[in-house]
This record gives C-alpha cells, structure tokens and sequence, in this order.
C-alpha cells in the first residue's frame, strides 16, 4: 500500500468520525451535511480501493463484477436509510439520478478527456469491449421504461407495488442469466498477479468500509432534509445531483482518469458497466427489498425520467457500437445532464 493511499485512508477516516461527531453533537445541519457528503464518497474510493484489491486474485471480469457491484454499497444504503425516512421522491431520484450522472455526465467527460488527448481529436476504442454490457443496458432499461410508462398512463395503477415487484424479480433474472455465462467465460483466462495489499488487509478495509458506509449514509440522509430546506432546494434535485454524485463519485474519476490516460476501452468498459449494474441489478433489487417497507420503491417513474432512461440507453448503446467518440458528442451528454439537472430543481 503506498504511502499517499495509506494517508487517504486515514484521512477519509479522520473526516468520517467527524461526521460522526457532528450527528450526535447536533452541530450545524450543512456542517454536517458537508461532512457527511465527503465521508460518504471517501467511503466509497475505499470499497472500490480494497474491492479491486480482492478481486485480483480473480479473473478481471470477476474484478470488474465485484469492483461493479460492491461499489454500490454505499448508494445501495443511502436508498434504504432514505426509505426507512420516508424520502420516496429522495430515493428514486438518486437511484435514476446515479444512472443518469454516470450515462450522461460521465460519459460526456470521458469522452471529452479521451478524445482531447487522444490524435485527430478522436477518441476510438474496441466496440466489442463493451457492446454485451450495452446491450443488457438497453434491454433492462427498455424493461423500466414500458413499466414506468404503463403505470404512468394508468396500467396496473392500483397494483403498483406487485407489478413493480414482479417487474424487478424478472430484471434480476435477465442480469443472472447474462452475469453467469459472463464469469465462467473468465474463468479461462488469466488471473492477475499484481497486488498492492495481503489478502487480509484488502478484505478488512472492505469490511470496514462497508460497515462504514452503512454508518455514514444514516448520518448522510439524517442530514439531508434539514439540508434541503436550508438551500432551498427540490428533493428530486438533492437526489438526482447530490446524493447520485457523492455516492458514485469514485466510479466518475477513475473514468475519466483512465481516458485522459489513453485506456480508452477500459474507460469505456467502467462507465458502461456502471450504468448496467444500475439499471440491471441495483434498481431492481432496491424495488424488491423496499417491499419489506412502509415506503417502497417502485418503477413508476416521471415522465420525464422515462424519456431520460430511453435515450441514455440508447446514447450508450450507439457509442459503443461505432467505436468513436468526437467531443461534441460529449459535450451534449454533459449538457444534457444540466438541463436535466436543471428541470429537477423545479419538480
């Protein structure tokens, strides 16, 4: 472990306790938004830190599975704590929101990275690199997209939850059925044997990291309703904007860093994968652990989500097709996102 990310880790420690101090001491409620805000996306650096690490005793489609997944967590617990409070609009706009920031905003800055320091002005990658994970994108995507349209025109509306319900076990169920032959298609190739920590050490950061996260993200949502009206702000724009980039602001940087380095089809294959395990695993296993809850999640959607589903699907699925990006085309995902972005302040 080198020593910058030895002081990281003790730094993001040092900053979460102090989250932890302001929840319980009552301090000022943007003092300990702000503190939980940051806690909650070093928390997040760290599972994908020690998630990276473990996994590569694996094969690298098991890393990128497991790194994909586990990184996650932290958003995963901010939905929950969410719902637990009774902040439906707050849950489901993170959960669209993290897509919607990694599809459009991540994209369009990977893109413009890797196309700017790229010859020609072009950034060009392997379309078969991420031309499976695309396609699972668009079909689970398509999925939400005629459930949240059915429900919002009236289909099934006194049944929201079991159809959302039955709607999500069956997403689950295209995920494994495209996750399993995934895997084992790794298991012939070759495992990595570069590691920056033991075995034990990688697997005690994740397990503290995770138990953290699941701290930080109480205090994180604790915070942010006092929060809202302190700013001023809508709900739906704390969730798609706030909490979608705190808790996937890991995923955001390592893209763009990677494109701005020239490993286009790796910067590509992260942001793709992010996206489908949003939309193939995270969502729907959200919408069926909230139907233990008072509050559930469920696929009925604003409109004007649904059309931003449809197009990131379908924005994502033709990038990665013709294997270029030109930087216009990211310049329009990432102000696609503000606009969007902008619109939620007012829902």
């Amino acid at each position: 472990m080198r020593n910058a990310e030895r002081a990281l880790v003790a730094a993001i420690a040092v900053i979460a306790t102090l989250a932890g101090i302001a929840h319980y001491d009552h301090w000022t409620t943007l003092a300990t938004f702000a503190l939980a805000t940051v806690a909650l996306a070093g928390m997040a650096w760290i599972v994908s830190f020690s998630t990276e690490e473990v996994g590569e005793r694996l094969g690298p489609a098991a890393t990128g599975l497991l790194q994909a997944t586990l990184g996650n967590l932290p958003e995963l617990f901010v939905v929950i704590f969410a719902l637990r409070a009774g902040e439906r609009v707050v849950a489901q706009s993170a959960i669209v929101g993290s897509l919607f920031a990694t599809a459009m905003l991540v994209l369009g800055l990977v893109i413009l990275a890797g196309a700017l320091s790229s010859q020609g002005g072009v950034m060009r990658f392997a379309p078969k690199a991420a031309r499976d994970t695309s396609t699972l994108l668009l079909v689970c995507t398509f999925i939400i997209v005629i459930v949240s349209f059915a429900l919002a025109s009236g289909v099934g509306r006194a049944h929201v939850r079991l159809v959302s319900g039955v709607a999500a076990a069956l997403l689950l169920s295209v995920y494994l059925a495209w996750v399993i032959p995934y895997v084992r298609r790794d298991e012939r190739g070759e495992r990595s044997a570069v590691t920056r920590l033991r075995l034990p050490l990688a697997l005690a950061l994740l397990i503290g990291a995770g138990v953290g996260a699941g701290f930080v993200s109480d205090w994180f949502v604790g915070s942010l309703a006092p929060a809202i009206h302190k700013l001023g702000i809508s709900q739906a724009f704390a969730g798609l904007v706030i909490v979608a980039l705190a808790s996937n602001a890991v995923e955001h940087v390592v893209g763009i860093a990677l494109a701005r380095r020239g490993q286009s089809d790796l910067a590509i294959s992260v942001v793709v994968n992010s996206v489908a395990q949003i939309a193939a695993f995270l969502f729907p296993a959200l919408v069926l652990i909230s139907l233990t809850m008072h509050t559930p999640l469920t696929f009925s959607l604003r409109p004007v989500y649904i059309g931003a589903l449809a197009v990131s699907a379908l924005v994502i699925w033709q990038i990665t097709d013709d294997g270029e990006g030109h930087p216009y085309e990211g310049w329009a995902l990432v102000v696609t996102y503000v606009v969007l972005a902008m619109i939620t302040l007012y829902l």
